[in-house]
């Protein structure tokens, strides 16, 4: 695989020219799934939306992270939050939940050099801010966007466009 220049353009076509969601109906049903379980209200939604953004930031989806960026400002978070969400463990923006919640995000989705992915210092420390069922719905708000990821990676969808639209 040859590498791209770093002056190159990037083209604003999708790679997958049809959207997937169209061509594979079923996935309405899984999605709006997922949606209400990560929606039950035990996790704040800004914290929902800032593990979405480190998610698409640790995986290399720009489509991922210019969505998520604007779902947090459409909500009203502050540049200083969105921006720093990059460096959150020396940023003094975030809570000891967001905090939590970034470093499950980030232990989940990086393998270490050795050693489990979520240790169990990390978990009790989660536990210690999360109850019991928002701790699990954190579990899956990281898998929700997991679930969306090969999505943004291998068809490509067009970043900045509308979150219903980015195939055309």
């Amino acid at each position: 695989m040859e590498a791209r220049s770093i002056t190159a353009e990037v083209p604003m076509t999708p790679r997958m020219s049809e959207d997937p969601a169209q061509l594979v109906p079923e996935l309405a049903d899984v999605s709006a799934a997922l949606f209400r379980v990560t929606g039950n209200g035990s996790v704040p939604r800004p914290t929902i939306s800032l593990v979405q953004l480190r998610a698409g930031q640790i995986v290399g989806s720009t489509y991922l992270t210019v969505l998520h960026t604007g779902f947090l400002r459409k909500a009203g978070e502050s540049e200083e939050r969105i921006t720093s969400v990059a460096s959150w463990q020396d940023s003094p923006y975030f809570t000891a939940a967001e905090r939590a919640a970034l470093a499950l995000t980030e232990a989940v989705l990086t393998p270490p050099a050795h050693g489990e992915r979520v240790p169990d210092d990390l978990y009790a420390r989660a536990a210690e801010v999360y109850e019991p069922k928002a701790l699990a719905t954190l579990m899956f708000v990281i898998g929700q966007v997991n679930f969306f990821v090969p999505v943004a990676l291998i068809a490509k969808p067009v970043p900045g466009r509308a979150f219903d639209a980015p195939w055309k």
